[in-house]
C-alpha cells in the first residue's frame, strides 16, 4: 500500500464538525446532561477539547477546572486561564494539594525516592522526575525507567529505578490523576453535567494514562486522533499560539518532564507516523523510504509500540462482570487448573 509522511493529514473543518455533532448527540440525547466540565492543564489535547466543547455547547454551558498542585509547573495555571478566557469561560480554580498532602501523595512518593537517593528532601528545595532513554531508534533498548534528581544548587544526579522503587513512586503520583478526576466529577454532578475526557489516541492506545484518573471520563471526544492531528485541528480552532508551540509535559513531577522523556522516547511528528504505518501493516522497507531511516530503525519503534500495548493492556479492559452463564466455563477451568496441580 501506499505510503508517505503526508498520511495523518486530516480535514481539520470537517473533524471537528463531526466530534461537535457527536458531542451534541450523546451529551443531550444518550447521557441527558446539560452540559459538559473537563480539567484543563494549559497543553494541546484540553485547549482543543476545550474549544470543541465551547463550539458544541456554547461557554454557559462548558465548565473548566484549573487543578493545580505543589508541583504543578506555575506555567500551568497561566496558561489554563488564558486559554479558558479565550473562549469566554471563567475557569473555575480547586488546589488539590490539601487533598494530596491527606492522602499521603507526597511522603509516599519521598519515601520511595530516598530509597534510592538518601539526601532527597523536596521542603529543602530537591526535585525529582523519572525518565526513558531517549535513543530509541539507534539502539535496542527497553522501557528500563531511570530516576533524576535536581540538588538546590542545580546538580543532576540519576540512578537507575529498581522496579520496587518505580511502582511505588507511580503508585504514589497517580494519586494526583484520580484526585483531580473526583473533582470533575463533583463539579459534573453538581451541574448535571458530562465528563469531557482529554486522551489522545497516542497516549491511550500506548498507555499512558491513569486508569479511573485521566482515563476516567463519560465521553473521550479526541481519544481517535494522533498527537499530530491534534495540532491540525488547534490551528483550526484558534488554540493560542503560545499553547501550540508548548512542549507537551506530563506535569506530574517537581523537575520539568517532557511527555516524550517520560514515556513516548520519540518526537511525535515522527512516533505518528511509525506507528499508524504499523497499524496498517505498511512493509518496514516502505516505511523506512518514506521516512528516511532504515528498517532497522523502523523494527525498534515498532518493537517499542508492541511491548507497550502489550504491558499497559490491562489499562484499557472494563470492568469483568460475572455472569450467569459465565458458570460452566468457569468451573470447567477450575477443574482443569485443579487437575495440572495435581
Amino acid at each position: 500500500m501506499g505510503f508517505d509522511t503526508r498520511a495523518l493529514q486530516i480535514d481539520a473543518t470537517a473533524e471537528a464538525e463531526r466530534i461537535i455533532a457527536w458531542l451534541q448527540y450523546h451529551v443531550i440525547r444518550t447521557l441527558h446532561r446539560q452540559g459538559v466540565v473537563l480539567g484543563i492543564s494549559g497543553g494541546i489535547d484540553s485547549s482543543v477539547a476545550l474549544a470543541l466543547c465551547v463550539r458544541a455547547f456554547g461557554p454557559q454551558r462548558v465548565a473548566a477546572l484549573m487543578m493545580p498542585e505543589r508541583d504543578s509547573d506555575p506555567q500551568t495555571l497561566h496558561l489554563s486561564e488564558m486559554v479558558a478566557r479565550h473562549y469566554g469561560i471563567e475557569p473555575i480554580l480547586e488546589d488539590i494539594t490539601p487533598a494530596l498532602e491527606g492522602f499521603g501523595c507526597y511522603c509516599r512518593r519521598d519515601e520511595a525516592v530516598r530509597r534510592i537517593f538518601p539526601e532527597y528532601d523536596a521542603a529543602h528545595g530537591y526535585k525529582m522526575r523519572i525518565v526513558l532513554p531517549q535513543n530509541l531508534l539507534d539502539t535496542d533498548t527497553l522501557n528500563v525507567f531511570s530516576l533524576e534528581i535536581i540538588t538546590p544548587d542545580g546538580e543532576v544526579k540519576r540512578k537507575r529505578l529498581p522496579p520496587r522503587e518505580y511502582a511505588h513512586i507511580v503508585a504514589a503520583s497517580n494519586v494526583k490523576q484520580r484526585t483531580r478526576m473526583a473533582m470533575v466529577y463533583y463539579h459534573a454532578e453538581l451541574r448535571n453535567y458530562a465528563v469531557i475526557g482529554t486522551p489522545n489516541k497516542n497516549e491511550h492506545d500506548q498507555g499512558f494514562f491513569v486508569k479511573y484518573g485521566d482515563g476516567g471520563a463519560d465521553l473521550r471526544p479526541i481519544v481517535h486522533l494522533y498527537k499530530t492531528q491534534i495540532y491540525q485541528l488547534a490551528r483550526y480552532l484558534d488554540v493560542p499560539e503560545v499553547i501550540q508551540r508548548r512542549p507537551p509535559t506530563s506535569d506530574t513531577y517537581s523537575a520539568p518532564t517532557t511527555q516524550q522523556e517520560f514515556f513516548f522516547r520519540l518526537p511525535f511528528e515522527t512516533m505518528d507516523l511509525l506507528w499508524y504505518a504499523q497499524e496498517r501493516h505498511v512493509p518496514v522497507v516502505d516505511v523506512a523510504e518514506a521516512l528516511r531511516l532504515t528498517p532497522v530503525q523502523v523494527q525498534r519503534a515498532f518493537n517499542d509500540f508492541a511491548r507497550k500495548r502489550r504491558t499497559t493492556a490491562y489499562l484499557r479492559v472494563p470492568p469483568l462482570e460475572l455472569r450467569a452463564e459465565d458458570h460452566a466455563a468457569i468451573t470447567m477451568n477450575h477443574e482443569t487448573c485443579t487437575n495440572m496441580q495435581e
